[in-house]
């Protein structure tokens, strides 16, 4: 592990959320429309396939589809997970459709997209949980796209390494996986998740020659120290890549937002992880772990 002397940063509180008030105007965006958008919602729902923009509910969406890209998610759309912060559904899923890299190789292809971001729901039913299809679907990917560059954010396997191993050796660009938040909040926000699980599919990933990736979402209760503590854990594994992003609460049967974190905080956190030695920090209320993901190589 990797000693850091964590700075102390200014007083620079958040806004406290009442639970009437809007959201500040910094978080405002466009609804999604455009022409582009209508073609490629279009293109997916004709391949059967899921996008996390949509499920999701990313406030970047518009923006996204309308520059052409977009973040598949394989295995259907339920999970077997049901975190507290999460707008995808949660119950029993299907079946895996075996033909689905298929699916998700060709609409690349037809989108013209130079770097995939691919990720899945959880699928904890399953003995591999998902892991040689997954492992098949990068690998058809690049058979049909052959100058493609592929991210994939995956789940946590439950910190089986065998099974994540299946992912690796199908030599994807980049591999990202959320740590989400602080470890105290791990109950409440990812019931079925383990901080420690996270970290080892990170550092085991690092140390199979992987450019590892992961995000943190801040506005569900944690302090400023916890997320200086976990962004030194983090590069204590190795981590290259950190997003740090502004939760919003998807429905009213979610997590509240306990607080709007300041465009200026963000900036701290920026600042602060490049003084660490992460490559590249992406922090800021709309970011999310896809977001500028082309440029992350």
């Amino acid at each position: 592990m990797i000693e850091i002397e964590l700075p102390v940063l200014q007083q620079t509180e958040g806004l406290v959320i009442p639970k009437d008030s809007r959201r500040p105007e910094w978080l405002k965006v466009r609804a999604p429309g455009g022409e582009k958008y209508a073609d490629l919602k279009k293109m997916m729902r004709s391949k059967t396939l899921h996008t996390v923009c949509e499920e999701a509910r990313c406030p970047n969406i518009a923006e996204c589809w309308n520059s052409g890209t977009a973040t598949f998610m394989i295995f259907g759309d339920t999970c077997t997970r049901s975190c507290g912060f999460c707008a995808v559904k949660t119950g029993r899923p299907l079946a895996l459709d075996e033909h689905e890299p298929f699916h998700v190789a060709e609409a690349i292809q037809q989108m013209g997209i130079k770097h995939a971001v691919i990720t899945s729901v959880n699928r904890d039913e399953l003995k591999d949980g998902g892991a040689i299809l997954w492992a098949k679907t990068i690998t058809t990917v690049r058979e049909y796209n052959s100058e493609v560059t592929i991210e994939v954010l995956i789940p946590d396997f439950k910190g089986n390494l065998q099974n994540l191993q299946y992912v690796i050796d199908a030599k994807p660009n980049i591999l990202n996986h959320n740590t989400e938040t602080v470890p105290r909040l791990y109950r409440k926000v990812r019931p079925q998740g383990k901080y420690h699980w996270t970290l080892s599919v990170l550092e085991h990933s690092q140390k199979m020659g992987m450019r590892t990736k992961t995000g943190i979402m801040l506005g569900l209760g944690e302090d400023k120290n916890e997320v200086l503590n976990v962004m030194n854990d983090l590069r204590g594994v190795g981590v290259n890549i950190l997003t740090l992003g502004q939760y919003l609460q998807p429905t009213k049967n979610h997590l509240p937002v306990d607080r709007f974190v300041h465009p200026t905080e963000f900036d701290e956190y920026r600042i602060i992880g490049l003084e660490m030695g992460f490559d590249i920090v992406e922090s800021g209320p709309l970011v999310r772990s896809s977001y500028h993901a082309e440029r992350h190589l």
